[in-house]
């Protein structure tokens, strides 16, 4: 199906069904919020499956199971191999109409999980795998994942004297997936909800494995009111330290190129986890960025 084929959902056609509700995230939960967002567009006829992380930690409370479709917890490191064996078992069944997906958090699939899933995304297993991006190992007390960002406190790279948290920068996952030459990928963001919904929907139309990296606010390991977690996630956008994205065809484009950044540092000293880092912590982190929307501008559509 062609991308013009694809019929948007927006705010004024999506479903007024819940897929995922009575949960025990925390308030302000963008992880959360993804999952609701995804599961809307995806439908009932979704099988999902989640790891060890804080959806599945959440999600799966006896007995209270916050989900209405068919969900299971599966291994830290097989959420992929698991779904792409549900995948061609409902196939294998005759089932028509149906989709896959894992929801994952950054540790889960930048780290742990990112052996099964480059081996799906080898195969082209259908599935959709979206990874909640809240930089951190929230589920087990904060700690460093490999999307941690540079100078972020957690509790096992805490902010001293000397070092100042993180000493290395997020992995570039979504490029990772792209190197695989994957049917779909994409970045998202809970703070452009339009944006994010646009490309569950277009992964939920594309034969073959479809990567969404959604960058989701942690109001709890990130040390922000609840009430800004969605302006949070935008500004981490505006900011130029995550960018919206998509890959497909060989081709990269970018959803969003702003003529100019809304400042690093007002975005970061909001948190908590960033508020011991110095003028200079901040500079490095600017050139870090300018450098990688340098090669963005110039390499991409």
């Amino acid at each position: 199906m062609n991308n013009t084929d694809i019929k948007r959902i927006t705010p004024k056609n999506i479903t007024d069904k819940e897929f995922f509700y009575g949960h025990k995230a925390c308030a302000g939960c963008g992880g959360s919020l993804a999952v609701r967002l995804a599961l809307k567009v995806l439908g009932e006829r979704t099988f999902a499956v989640l790891p060890a992380g804080c959806m599945s930690a959440v999600g799966f409370i006896y007995p209270q199971m916050a989900f209405v479709n068919n969900a299971i917890i599966s291994t830290f490191p097989g959420a992929a191999s698991m779904a792409s064996g549900i995948s061609v078992g409902a196939r294998a069944l005759g089932l028509k109409d149906y989709k896959t997906v894992v929801f994952a958090g950054d540790g889960g699939t930048a780290d742990i999980g990112i052996q099964a899933l480059s081996g799906a995304i080898d195969r082209n297993e259908d599935i959709i795998y979206v990874c909640y991006d809240n930089e951190a190992y929230m589920n087990t007390g904060i700690q460093k994942s490999g999307l941690t960002p540079y100078g972020t406190k957690t509790t096992t790279t805490p902010a001293g004297k000397n070092i100042h948290g993180a000493q290395t920068f997020k992995k570039n996952l979504f490029e990772i997936m792209a190197a695989h030459e994957i049917a779909y990928a994409a970045t998202a963001s809970v703070g452009y909800p339009q944006d994010y919904i646009d490309k569950i929907n277009k992964a939920k139309h594309t034969k073959g494995t479809s990567f969404i990296h959604v960058y989701a606010t942690c109001p709890t390991g990130w040390g922000i009111p609840t009430e800004i977690a969605i302006q949070i996630a935008k500004e981490a956008v505006d900011s130029g330290l995550f960018y919206l994205a998509e890959y497909q065809n060989r081709n990269f484009k970018l959803n969003k190129n702003p003529k100019s950044f809304f400042p690093v540092k007002d975005y970061l000293l909001k948190q908590s986890r960033f508020k011991h880092l110095t003028d200079n912590d901040i500079k490095i982190i600017e050139q870090q960025r300018d450098e990688k929307w340098e090669y963005m501008r110039k390499h991409w559509n």
